[in-house]
């Protein structure tokens, strides 16, 4: 069953006709329900663009997205802060946590604002603090943690609320190379349990997380590749050879 359906999407910002620059010229893909899915292109592709659409913080100057069966088009601009509450989650690269709360509460801010009752958030707030390994840190305030532990408070912040889809835009950019590698393992983990993910990334390594890559150049899905039944390592592979034809303009 497809989560999110794009059809011919295309942006196009513009004061005139003289100035008018296309974001995203064609773009159609779907995403099923439990897929684990990267977007990979070079900076002005258009990769960003295309999140913030699906995130509902722009909209598309033409084509349809469908997300759990709503057209993004058509959500009347009051409905779109609560239509990203209850369907969506974020992982982003500054971890947008609030210092003037604890890591509690920074968590809990999504479901507070759907009114949700303080014991239903504590209990699903103790088994992904548990997974995630932060019990420790939730009457911590942010600007007293690394980011490691950041990202990791981010993540829960954005499962708690159980969403269709989580959107992570470049979630390992502000990671060394050891916490890069938890939150991806984490991905794959919640991925594992049927948790449906779409993540921008210019890492190929991080991409190589996924089940599927995506590749966008010039506002245009140019490639995708699959990694089935191969390893990790040759599913990198993949993707580093695909990025090197899309650099060269083979794909």
């Amino acid at each position: 069953m497809n989560v999110l359906d794009l059809n011919h999407v295309r942006r196009i910002f513009a004061d005139d006709k003289k100035n008018k620059v296309i974001a995203l010229k064609d773009i159609s893909f779907s995403v099923d329900k439990g897929e684990y899915v990267a977007i990979m292109g070079e900076s002005g592709a258009g990769k960003t663009t295309l999140l913030n659409i699906i995130a509902t913080l722009d909209k598309a100057t033409s084509g349809s997205i469908t997300l759990d069966n709503f057209d993004l088009n058509k959500l009347p601009e009051k409905q779109t802060a609560k239509f990203r509450r209850e369907h969506l989650g974020f992982v982003f690269q500054n971890f947008n946590l609030l210092d003037t709360f604890n890591n509690r509460d920074n968590i809990f801010l999504p479901l507070v604002l759907a009114k949700t009752s303080y014991p239903e958030m504590e209990q699903r707030l103790r088994p992904l603090a548990e997974q995630l390994d932060i019990k420790s840190l939730l009457e911590r305030y942010p600007h007293e943690i690394s980011g490691g532990q950041k990202q990791r408070v981010a993540a829960v912040r954005a499962l708690i609320t159980k969403p269709d889809l989580v959107l992570a835009d470049e979630p390992t950019g502000a990671l060394d190379s050891h916490n890069t590698e938890n939150l991806l393992q984490l991905f794959e983990r919640v991925n594992a349990q049927g948790q449906t993910i779409l993540m921008v990334t210019h890492s190929a390594a991080a991409a190589s997380h996924s089940k599927r890559t995506l590749f966008i150049k010039d506002g245009q899905i140019y490639h995708e590749i699959f990694k089935g039944d191969h390893s990790r390592a040759e599913y990198l592979k993949k993707i580093m050879t695909s990025l090197a034809a899309l650099s060269s303009k083979e794909v």
